[in-house]
């Protein structure tokens, strides 16, 4: 999905230039040309990263971000200005703003900057993936490839507790204690058999869960041979 991006110049040649250039990166742009319209546009949510010139009719770039924190949003700013002074760079830094550039700059440098924000903002993976098993807790959804992968809600909770622990040995009793939740009439036996099941529907998957004798399961990578 494009990154969405307010673009708040009111240079109409320099912000039409930018929007031209931003767009051509993939880059959904929305572009106001005051402080006002930037602070109302941040308001109504839906942007990744802002772009701000510090000078702007009504309210200045200071303010828009000033007010944006006290609102307690998280979108990271990144300032433009032609002021090349310390002062302004401190001031803008310590309001709230993540990142700033002074003009002129060059557009391949604006979007790498973007992108470097963006990264830095991103909420974390729901997704575990091992080989080509994937499991997204945001979505619920297990895949091998881009096969479907239908598991119970134990059989969800015992893979995802692999998963999370790929690489290590995990005990038998430190799943139940993982799958808890849904009941506690959980033993040892059925974990045996939630992992026999999970072995049959992830078959081609690339990966093992190898019985460790007397310690529990290993969640692992399959021996190339083995795929």
């Amino acid at each position: 999905m494009a990154l969405q991006l307010l673009l708040v110049e009111d240079d109409p040649v320099l912000a039409d230039g930018l929007v031209r250039a931003l767009q051509a990166q993939d880059l959904q742009v929305t572009p106001v040309r005051d402080g006002l319209a930037a602070d109302a546009a941040l308001q109504a949510g839906g942007i990744d990263v802002a772009v701000l010139d510090i000078g702007l009719p009504g309210i200045d770039g200071f303010e828009v971000v000033r007010r944006l924190r006290a609102r307690g949003a998280a979108t990271p700013v990144l300032l433009l200005t032609a002021r090349d002074a310390v002062e302004d760079r401190v001031r803008g830094l310590e309001t709230g703003a993540d990142d700033y550039l002074v003009k002129p700059f060059a557009t391949a440098e604006l979007v790498a900057r973007i992108r470097a924000l963006a990264r830095r903002h991103a909420p974390p993976s729901t997704v575990l993936a091992l080989g080509s098993l994937s499991l997204d807790s945001a979505t619920r959804r297990a895949r091998v490839g881009e096969r479907p992968v239908e598991l119970s809600v134990r059989e969800w909770g015992v893979l995802e507790y692999l998963l999370q622990h790929a690489g290590r040995v995990v005990s038998k009793q430190q799943i139940i204690d993982a799958i808890l939740p849904w009941g506690d009439d959980v033993t040892p036996n059925a974990v045996e058999v939630y992992v026999s099941r999970l072995r049959l529907k992830i078959d081609g998957a690339g990966v093992a869960i190898r019985t460790i004798r007397g310690f529990g399961y290993l969640l692992e990578a399959a021996p190339a041979a083995a795929r």
